[in-house]
């Protein structure tokens, strides 16, 4: 009996460890399983690919690469010397036919008016060849009108506040119509793409606050999910339409989860932060109770900014 009481401590001491370690086990278990975190994320932002939308040489670039240019900004002019002409040749042909349809105009006025005097037929080819001179002025205006917006158009300018990127244009390239000439990065529409295994999806909700934690930067930001994918590609299927479905005979015995986007919008950036597309980030959905602090939070912080 004695030396039960001696070996008790012992055994209470052990059940207690085998305890903490199988408790420890199931917190690791769930923290790395079905916590909605992920090391897997990016900063992106929208990416607006500018073209020309007329053809020529370019005569000036206005802008150096990874500069901010606010909307409206001039960035790069095509040669405007064809298209200055095309202008002056519709303008003459604007005012010859108004000169053309003015004479048509009188003339079929003063044939209507001669009743007994002239035919039917002479009296309905005059009015006729007055709504055609009337036609041509119109479609001469129009031409006029696509003159004056193609040389309008060969000044390429910014359609929102952005960062010029990867530029490679220069004075004396020939652009074509259409082609890309320069990327620009919006500065207003950051958010971030976290990649979260599909075990973890059931735990993360649209609008769920999260905590964003930028590689290299100590000051955490803050945010909400904005949505969440509906699809991501199919490795395994493959095939054209209409035909049959081409399905890979192979399966591995060691099934990786999915890694399904989430859309993070982020809440204003905090001073001395500045966001580059493609930065890496760790992010974690804030849950139960702390997600409801954290929300209180971020509507404060929200209602504390100055209005811009």
């Amino acid at each position: 009996m004695r030396s039960f009481w001696i070996l008790l401590p012992r055994v209470v001491a052990t059940l207690l460890l085998v305890g903490l370690a199988v408790v420890a086990a199931l917190h690791l278990f769930d923290y790395y399983q079905a916590s909605p975190w992920t090391r897997d994320a990016r900063v992106r932002t929208e990416l607006i690919r500018l073209t020309s939308d007329v053809a020529g040489f370019v005569s000036e670039v206005r802008v150096k690469d990874n500069q901010l240019v606010h909307q409206g900004d001039l960035l790069f002019v095509v040669d405007k010397s064809r298209y200055a002409l095309a202008v002056a040749d519709a303008e003459a042909n604007v005012a010859r036919l108004t000169l053309t349809q003015a004479q048509k105009a009188r003339d079929a006025h003063r044939t209507q008016r001669l009743d007994q005097m002239v035919s039917q037929a002479a009296r309905e080819q005059s009015l006729s060849e007055a709504q055609v001179a009337a036609a041509e002025l119109q479609q001469a205006k129009v031409a006029l009108q696509q003159a004056e917006l193609n040389l309008a158009r060969t000044e390429v300018r910014a359609p929102s506040d952005g960062y010029v990127t990867n530029l490679s244009l220069h004075v004396g390239d020939y652009q074509q119509a259409g082609s890309p000439a320069l990327a620009l990065l919006s500065a207003k529409e950051f958010y971030v793409v976290g990649y979260f295994e599909e075990t973890k999806l059931p735990r993360i909700r649209v609008g769920d606050p999260v905590e964003i934690r930028l590689m290299g930067i100590a000051q955490p930001l803050t945010g909400e999910v904005s949505s969440i994918a509906s699809g991501i590609q199919d490795d395994v299927q493959s095939g054209s339409q209409g035909d049959l479905a081409d399905v890979s005979p192979t399966f591995e015995w060691v099934r990786l989860a999915q890694r399904i986007p989430v859309r993070i919008r982020l809440d204003p950036i905090p001073a001395g932060v500045r966001l580059v597309a493609g930065q890496t980030a760790s992010v974690t959905v804030v849950e139960g109770d702390a997600a409801s602090q954290a929300q209180a939070g971020n509507q404060a912080v929200s209602a504390a900014q100055p209005a811009q």
